[in-house]
């Protein structure tokens, strides 16, 4: 059988998941189709954006996963937001975030390992010309996406 993991995971990536409305009402004892209404509400207003599924990032090659706290050159001080759209598409970028205090970024990377983190960010000094950055290494990860463990 065809292997289509990796294809399928960056759809998983991209929100292509559903919430699994029946496991949800038994949970919570309330009927399939009140669920079903109140999430296609929640999704029309805009408070739902997307659904995606939560990964054992090691057992799909993304097991390093690091925070880099970014200072910003005066020239791109102005305007982070166009520098974090072009990081934005990168999909070793899981989240970016423009911040207060002593770094203008934070950007959540997962990479395959140390040599791949170590090659992007390389590139990416060189690219956007950040004037510092601090790496933080997550040496395990207990809760994401509001789930633990």
């Amino acid at each position: 059988m065809k292997n289509i993991e990796p294809r399928i995971i960056g759809l998983f990536k991209q929100g292509y998941c559903t919430p699994q409305i029946a496991r949800i009402a038994k949970k919570i004892k309330e009927p399939a189709t009140t669920i079903h209404y109140n999430i296609k509400r929640l999704e029309k207003e805009g408070a739902i954006k997307s659904y995606k599924a939560v990964f054992d990032y090691k057992k799909i090659n993304e097991g390093h996963c690091t925070y880099i706290l970014v200072n910003l050159t005066e020239e791109n001080y102005g305007n982070p937001e166009s520098i974090c759209k072009d990081i934005a598409k990168d999909p070793k970028v899981e989240s970016i975030d423009i911040c207060t205090g002593d770094y203008e970024l934070l950007i959540k990377l997962r990479t395959k390992d140390i040599d791949e983190y170590y090659e992007w960010t390389k590139h990416a000094i060189k690219k956007y010309n950040f004037s510092k950055i601090i790496s933080i290494t997550s040496l395990k990860q207990v809760k994401t996406e509001f789930v633990e463990l």
